[in-house]
């Protein structure tokens, strides 16, 4: 049985165009983050990326992005693009076991629609994944989505609160958290900006006493 644990569970919604959370085209709540210069450019990593969307936001103001996502189908759309002034790493992996060589690498992490479709007894691992492949510093951007149920979206609700849990728990200082007024319209009231800061050493170390 096809679950949201398996790659063809997403490869089917991908083929069918049933995947509602696409905006088809970038996010505009990231595409006020990128252009206001609060970020400087850095390597940044986008897990979950579907079509690729907002990798290609960033990627065209200058920071390095490479975009994961485990559904042949949405690898193969995003692969479709040949963007020379937003060239992203495009890699067809499983969020949970990331080379070695991920480890501290990222700057950035983007989330939006991720943490809300995976299984939700996975979520600690999703922190653990994201406290290791920061490096110390580095910031995780998230779009909570949806805050609670709402239709045509992931398959799962998911809290702020509990984002901000997780997060602080592993060493993460919340900087910022907003509603943002630049949802769009059917989103409003249902989505949450939240901005971390990873610690240093003891985050890590926290990421794999939980393992």
């Amino acid at each position: 049985m096809n679950s949201v644990n398996n790659a063809g569970y997403w490869d089917a919604i991908y083929r069918e165009r049933s995947d509602g959370w696409d905006l088809r085209g970038p996010t505009p709540v990231f595409r006020r983050l990128a252009e206001s210069g609060q970020f400087p450019p850095g390597r940044m990593l986008v897990p979950g990326a579907g079509r690729g969307h907002d990798a290609r936001l960033f990627a065209r103001h200058g920071f390095r992005v490479t975009a994961v996502d485990f559904a042949e189908e949405a690898v193969r759309e995003m692969t479709k693009i040949d963007d020379l002034l937003a060239p992203v790493e495009v890699l067809r992996a499983d969020l949970f076991a990331l080379p070695p060589a991920f480890d501290s690498a990222f700057d950035y992490v983007l989330d939006y629609t991720c943490l809300c479709a995976i299984d939700p007894a996975r979520r600690p691992e999703f922190a653990d994944v994201v406290t290791r492949v920061l490096a110390p510093g580095g910031h995780f951007i998230a779009l909570a989505f949806p805050i609670r149920e709402t239709t045509g979206g992931p398959p799962f609700s998911v809290s702020p609160d509990e984002y901000i849990a997780l997060f602080t728990a592993r060493g993460f200082a919340l900087r910022h958290r907003e509603s943002p007024p630049d949802s769009i319209r059917p989103r409003k009231g249902f989505e949450e900006l939240l901005i971390f800061r990873a610690g240093g050493s003891s985050a890590k170390e926290a990421a794999n006493g939980s393992q």
